[in-house]
């Protein structure tokens, strides 16, 4: 089968490398191409070797601040404190899991995993989403049982602590702003880490208030608000990293402009047989059969297609196989809803 492929920008370098070899009169091509685009339409962008330090400089700030937030929280007598350190303890395990998929990603091809390493920064945000969840859901377990039963706390060591960790907390967050917007994996870790920054500046606010009334009762309360706040944003990303674990369509990619920009293309009769998924929480891929009627300028289609999918929709990773109408009826690929 005649075979084109395409490599757009790896560093500031493009390239292009085309192979072609047809098939004895069976009308049927193929085509595949591999590229890493500068932005995805999905929101994705590679990102993983400038954020090592940032996940470094994060697990070991939220690790002092979870033997912190132990020790105070025994001397003070507060469950907020323990709740709070069980929570960030459960942010350093998240933030190695992103950081050791963002370095997995980095790892070549093998004969035994042909598309590399990529899905485990999709399995970690996954992890991180689900991470998140069952900490707000201890927190708010515990913030009942308090509100039920209030107990005295020393509010100013509380206060000193939250201070510390909303710092902290927020530090951690910024290092991870750039680029989250371009890669799921970290987006998970900086949600993580602005939920937390969150949580300590209520749980700051709440303890300078029950200093100055006493109202210890606040405490259970507030953490039950910051509680709602958080899973209502977590669950966004619980929900996306399920749907590419999944290889549903990533969002922003629209399947049917994507089969109508393929079905304009010159000679094209028919799209049909096509897969949008995640290779990554950077990379798309897409596969795809064309019927056509340009028997002598196939591979023109085939550059047209493989060029346009990359530069309308950033999807750098395209298999196209050709087709003509006699090939298509035996197609079995060729009903719609088959897989």
């Amino acid at each position: 089968m005649p075979h084109e492929g395409a490599h757009s920008q790896h560093g500031d370098h493009d390239h292009d490398h085309d192979h072609h070899h047809d098939d004895h009169g069976l009308g049927h091509s193929h085509a595949h191409t591999h590229g890493h685009a500068r932005r995805h339409s999905h929101g994705h962008d590679h990102g993983p070797v400038r954020h090592d330090a940032a996940f470094a400089i994060g697990v070991g700030l939220n690790s002092a601040l979870v033997a912190a937030q132990i020790g105070f929280g025994l001397l003070a007598g507060s469950m907020a404190l323990l709740a709070d350190a069980v929570h960030n303890l459960g942010d350093v395990l998240g933030l190695l899991l992103s950081w050791g998929a963002s370095r997995l990603i980095l790892r070549a091809p093998r004969l035994r995993r042909t598309y590399g390493w990529g899905r485990t920064t999709i399995m970690a945000s996954l992890a991180n989403a689900v991470l998140l969840l069952v900490s707000i859901g201890a927190i708010g377990l515990e913030a009942l049982q308090r509100l039920a039963h209030p107990g005295p706390i020393d509010a100013g060591m509380v206060a000193w602590v939250a201070a510390a960790g909303l710092l902290v907390n927020g530090a951690t967050a910024f290092l991870f702003m750039r680029g989250r917007e371009g890669d799921l994996n970290l987006r998970s870790a900086f949600v993580h880490m602005a939920s937390d920054a969150v949580l300590s500046a209520g749980v700051l606010v709440t303890a300078l208030i029950i200093m100055r009334t006493g109202l210890v009762w606040l405490d259970p309360a507030v953490s039950l608000v910051i509680v709602a706040v958080i899973g209502a944003g977590t669950w966004s990303l619980l929900r996306e990293s399920t749907n590419l674990a999944l290889d549903a369509v990533p969002e922003g990619l629209d399947c049917d402009a994507i089969t109508r920009f393929l079905g304009a293309l010159p000679g094209v009769r028919e799209v049909h047989d096509l897969h949008v998924w995640a290779l990554s929480t950077t990379e798309t891929a897409v596969t795809v059969h064309l019927v056509h009627d340009c028997e002598d300028h196939g591979e023109a289609l085939i550059c047209a297609a493989v060029v346009g999918l990359r530069e309308r929709f950033s999807i750098g990773h395209a298999t196209v196989q050709l087709e003509t109408e006699a090939v298509a009826l035996d197609c079995a690929l060729r009903p719609a809803g088959v897989v």
